[in-house]
């Protein structure tokens, strides 16, 4: 197989255009940076994942561009509720409508639109290049010439020397690997399960939150859209969910035994845990979002903290790369970025004992 060589230099390469990459792409793109990103899968990734934000975080997607078209796709949530396992509420949090930074404290949305948003705001800078179908298969870095990034799509191999690599390519990040960084366990593991819906069914909501805080089934329920809702459950050992189930824990906010308006879009298991790389940056290759840090998702802050490590780096990146800024400015990203992903990593694990270890006093 012939190795082409794309030998004019790229000022950054990102690889992986997840909502963290194709923000980094756009942030940078409105300081003039030229990019390519670079994508294993051809399209976005079709099932939801990520499904609320804060106030903060509206403010870098404004920032890059998309405030508007994601407020028109957005859903404001009222706050969290804490139930017992009767469903009795133990304490409400409310969230304003609007936060300090002007925008509702918290908002809930669907990933695969908010993907579809960026992707179509970088079809719209010429600085930018989104390459689909392309699986990077190495990231080296000399110490003294260009980062060198290798991938393979449909037409053969490539190569691509970057002044910087940002690796927003998620848990299993080869970016990772690749600058040796490892885990810092943060000590948090629980499997469970996250089901989401569409139903026209009339369904119990208060359009906010709701963490139900029983030790033998914690459950968490949310409204994302219109007719869009979400269930989580924590499994026991070996436990699979099957429809009868599934139904029976459903049933303190929806009715399904004689409709058919309830439609699955996505049942999928998942390991929560709390991670951190104890490294995000050698040379000028440096980790975003997943591959930098893994959070449970109890304060809705994974994709939020992906999103403020690309806002940090990119505005200094490109004083280094296009106004002749120190180095040195490069060394704050992680000095600044770390102990706040660590802090939100933490609160979201203590929140979760407290939420699903126990009720009442407990919780």
């Amino acid at each position: 197989m012939t190795v082409e060589h794309d030998s004019a230099d790229v000022p950054v390469v990102i690889v992986g255009a997840g909502p963290v990459g194709v923000t980094a792409a756009l942030l940078l793109a409105r300081r003039g940076v030229r990019t390519v990103v670079l994508e294993r899968h051809h399209d976005v990734y079709p099932l939801p994942r990520a499904v609320a934000t804060d106030d903060e975080v509206r403010r870098i997607l404004q920032a890059a561009g998309i405030h508007q078209e994601f407020a028109a796709v957005a859903r404001p949530a009222r706050g969290l509720r804490l139930l017992d396992a009767r469903h009795r509420v133990i304490a409400e949090f409310r969230r304003s409508p609007q936060g300090h930074h002007g925008f509702p404290q918290t908002s809930m949305f669907d990933q695969p639109e908010l993907e579809r948003l960026l992707r179509a705001a970088l079809a719209r800078h010429a600085e930018c290049e989104l390459r689909g179908g392309a699986e990077v298969t190495a990231v080296e870095q000399d110490a003294d010439g260009p980062a060198r990034v290798t991938y393979r799509d449909d037409e053969g191999e490539h190569v691509l020397l970057a002044e910087a690599v940002l690796g927003c390519d998620g848990a299993g990040s080869l970016t990772r690997d690749a600058i040796g960084a490892g885990w810092e366990d943060l000590r948090f593991e629980e499997h469970w399960t996250v089901i989401d819906v569409t139903t026209k069914a009339a369904v119990r909501c208060w359009e906010g939150v709701d963490q139900v805080c029983d030790p033998h089934r914690p459950a968490t329920f949310m409204r994302i859209g219109e007719d869009r809702y979400r269930w989580e459950f924590r499994l026991r050992e070996g436990e699979v969910l099957d429809a009868e189930r599934l139904r029976e824990l459903v049933a303190p906010w929806v009715d399904i035994s004689r409709i058919d308006d309830f439609h699955v879009i996505r049942q999928a298991q998942y390991t929560f845990r709390a991670r951190i790389a104890d490294r995000w940056r050698r040379g000028r290759v440096f980790l975003l979002g997943d591959a930098a840090h893994l959070t449970p998702p109890f304060v809705g802050q994974g994709l939020c903290s992906g999103l403020r490590d690309a806002y940090n780096l990119t505005w200094k990146l490109a004083r280094v790369l296009q106004q002749g800024g120190d180095e040195g400015l490069l060394d704050t990203y992680e000095r600044e970025r770390k102990p706040h992903a660590r802090h939100v990593i933490r609160l979201a694990v203590a929140t979760g004992w407290a939420m699903t270890g126990g009720q009442d006093r407990a919780a």
